[in-house]
């Protein structure tokens, strides 16, 4: 067994059913991320969160839905952590670069979280990958609403709204490959990550909206 995954010192004490499952969930997404979901072992949770196997069915269920419910919570933490970080009372663009400062700082602090998201619930497909799927496409829904006010202020409503989330879908994927950048440059600060990526896609966002659209010359 592992010793670089973190053991709890000892079995813990009755504790209230929420507090326990959140303990078993924590340690859990520790596992998943370190060896991924095949690998991973109840027996190796089980001793991370300091309890027993049985008290790990009983409440989260078996290895499968133990992975399901990580991710679930995971995902739901991502979200909240990017919602709660747009401010709506600013401008469309510095809307969008908080936010995504918001999910490149969650990224920095929960790594274990971002790998068992974007790598293991992937790889592993299915259901799994049902689910982030799912978190994408709200992460885009929230991107195309800021394309679409960003136009509507310029009167070009029409035009954002019609590819909005298409332009959306590409900046949450270029967000996730930045992302994985970053976990092997930690130096770099989470603003200056989202100041990158605004750099990259919003300049074209705004000529989007301004109605300065690039065209390909002499396509046939």
């Amino acid at each position: 067994m592992s010793e670089e995954v973190q053991r709890a010192p000892e079995r813990a004490k009755r504790l209230p059913r929420a507090v326990r499952e959140r303990q078993i969930l924590d340690a859990a997404v520790s596992v998943f991320s370190r060896y991924g979901y095949h690998a991973a072992s109840m027996d190796e949770i089980s001793d991370v969160a300091g309890v027993s196997k049985p008290m790990i069915y009983t409440y989260l269920g078996s290895k499968e839905d133990l992975f399901g419910a990580c991710i679930r919570r995971e995902a739901a933490r991502l979200l909240e952590a990017i919602q709660a970080g747009i401010q709506p009372e600013v401008a469309p663009d510095m809307q969008l670069w908080h936010g995504l400062r918001s999910f490149y700082r969650f990224v920095a602090e929960y790594r274990e979280s971002w790998t068992v998201l974007h790598r293991q619930a992937l790889t592993v497909g299915g259901s799994f990958a049902e689910e982030v799927t799912a978190m994408r496409g709200r992460a885009i829904e929230l991107v195309a609403a800021l394309v679409v006010s960003a136009g509507s202020r310029k009167g070009l409503a029409a035009e954002a709204e019609r590819s909005g989330e298409g332009l959306a879908a590409a900046l949450v994927g270029a967000a996730e490959s930045l992302a994985d950048w970053a976990l092997d440059h930690p130096d770099i600060p989470d603003g200056v990550l989202a100041s990158w990526l605004m750099n990259l896609v919003w300049l074209g966002f705004n000529d989007l909206v301004e109605g300065d659209v690039w065209k390909p010359t002499g396509a046939q």
